[in-house]
């Protein structure tokens, strides 16, 4: 994907778009997670990311289409509960609204087996919804990679970029079967101002482009040869390392008994995006999204209940 490089960007600091710093467009899938017991719970890392984001004081606008089923209408009235905007989530009546089979192992850890095409391959965006895109002045763009995997969301995903070219873009790698062709993930790395990846992601990506093995070396190379502004990798209980404004720290885990850590990357996503909004201090940014990773992994579920509070508590 082409597109300015953050250094041609207008900022109004470091990591600041043009538009309000709090401001934030989120592409992609939204699909009910369902796990071994048969429960269904709603997700898609889109969907999480911005109901997380919600709750951090942010203001997503979230792009996404649902089926024209049971699905579906149960999916708008969960996400009208968060109180997101669905004035951009649309109908789809060419495919059903997504699922993904959830086995988690011994630490909590899920596998996906993720049915395609579903009604968020069917996403498109007209000239009247960019037109008020521009008009919005959205600080950030986030994407992922699943959803860019098939050639329908790809072109949208292009189409949106180009329309808001002074926004920030933030991508979470998120690799998923069928969705981890290490070539598209380049293109997507290319087109980013912030990442964020797991550890696996990164030693996968790191052999991919012959970079270093260390985790700073990785981040410094890696931000050099694609011009990000800011990295993280995520290590699980461990922590993070991430590097900004030239920074790099490690930020040690949150002990936590784990419920599951479905939807836990993506409340750290939404940390991270904060912080960063906020223009904190880095090891600041790497130990509050450590927090609000942390507690949502102690709970089931992706989008588990709550408050900011806790993360002062943590």
């Amino acid at each position: 994907m082409s597109g300015p490089r953050m250094a041609d960007l207008p900022l109004h600091s470091d990591v600041r778009g043009a538009g309000s710093s709090d401001s934030i467009v989120i592409i992609g899938e939204v699909l009910w997670d369902v796990f071994p017991d048969s429960a269904c719970l709603l997700g898609g890392a889109p969907l999480n990311f911005s109901v997380h984001a919600s709750r951090l004081g942010l203001h997503p606008v979230l792009i996404s289409t649902l089926g024209s089923d049971d699905l579906g209408r149960r999916a708008a009235a969960e996400i009208r509960a968060t109180g997101l905007d669905m004035g951009l989530i649309g109908r789809s009546a060419k495919w059903g609204t997504g699922t993904a089979s959830v086995a988690l192992d011994a630490d909590g850890q899920p596998h996906f087996q993720i049915t395609r095409p579903a009604a968020y391959d069917d996403l498109t965006l007209t000239d009247g919804q960019l037109s008020k895109l521009q008009a919005m002045q959205p600080a950030w763009i986030y994407y992922g990679t699943l959803f860019a995997a098939r050639a329908e969301g790809h072109a949208t995903l292009q189409r949106l970029l180009e329309a808001l070219p002074q926004a920030l873009r933030f991508y979470d790698v998120n690799l998923r079967p069928g969705a981890d062709r290490l070539e598209l993930v380049c293109e997507l790395l290319s087109a980013a101002h912030v990442v964020k990846l797991n550890e696996s992601e990164a030693e996968s990506v790191g052999q991919y482009l012959d970079l270093p093995g260390s985790l700073e070396a990785f981040c410094r190379q890696a931000s050099a040869r694609f011009g990000w502004r800011a990295v993280c990798v995520t290590l699980g209980e461990h922590g993070c390392a991430m590097l900004a404004r030239g920074e790099f720290v490690r930020a040690n885990g949150i002990a936590i008994k784990v419920a599951d850590t479905v939807g836990a990357g993506d409340a750290f996503a939404a940390a991270f995006v904060h912080g960063l909004s906020q223009e904190w201090p880095v090891e600041e940014i790497a130990r509050f999204a450590n927090r609000v990773g942390a507690i949502v992994a102690s709970r089931a579920g992706a989008i588990p209940e709550w408050s900011i509070l806790e993360t002062v508590l943590a």
